[in-house]
């Protein structure tokens, strides 16, 4: 059984993208993967903003990258760019944090005019941090993603469409290397 853990980056835990998240998650287990959401929210910010490298919740959270096979890293959209509190997370993360893993990156924004933010924004950190192979992850609209009046996320079609081929891309991969 191969392992994922999924990193979301969001400030906060009821956002549409950890509603994309917890989708994913739920995905990656009925096709037979273990599945862990790492919330970086939930890393003390004193630890993250003052660089706790030898705190415990940080190594906690790099010893979960370690183990896994893959990693879903996720976040909305800010300044053109993933949120701080991602980017002070990665810059946690050791400088070789992602080798030998498969990375996809999910992203959630409010326009078409951050589309590039994955190949801009993402990919250049992901594989400075040594990622084996960064998949072409999947931008989508905040528009066509949103929860329904019983709390349940639901997905314009294409949306939706995009996201399954990204997971199943991502589960190839896993397959095909480990």
């Amino acid at each position: 059984m191969s392992k994922v853990i999924i990193v979301s980056g969001s400030p906060s835990k009821s956002s549409r993208l950890n509603g994309i998240l917890h989708y994913a998650e739920e995905f990656l287990r009925e096709n037979g993967n273990d599945v862990e959401i790492l919330n970086v929210i939930d890393i003390p910010a004193e630890d993250l903003i003052f660089a706790r490298f030898t705190s415990e919740a940080i190594l906690t959270a790099i010893k979960q990258i370690e183990e896994a096979d893959a990693v879903i890293v996720a976040s909305q959209v800010y300044k053109a760019s993933f949120t701080g509190v991602l980017k002070t997370f990665l810059d946690l993360l050791p400088q070789k944090g992602l080798e030998d893993k498969v990375v996809l990156p999910l992203v959630l924004g409010g326009t078409l005019a951050h589309f590039l933010t994955i190949d801009y924004s993402f990919k250049p950190v992901l594989a400075t941090l040594g990622s084996k192979r960064v998949l072409n992850g999947v931008y989508s609209l905040d528009s066509n993603v949103q929860y329904n009046i019983n709390g349940i996320i639901e997905f314009e079609d294409q949306t939706q469409e995009r996201i399954n081929q990204a997971l199943v891309e991502l589960i190839k991969e896993i397959q095909i290397n480990f």
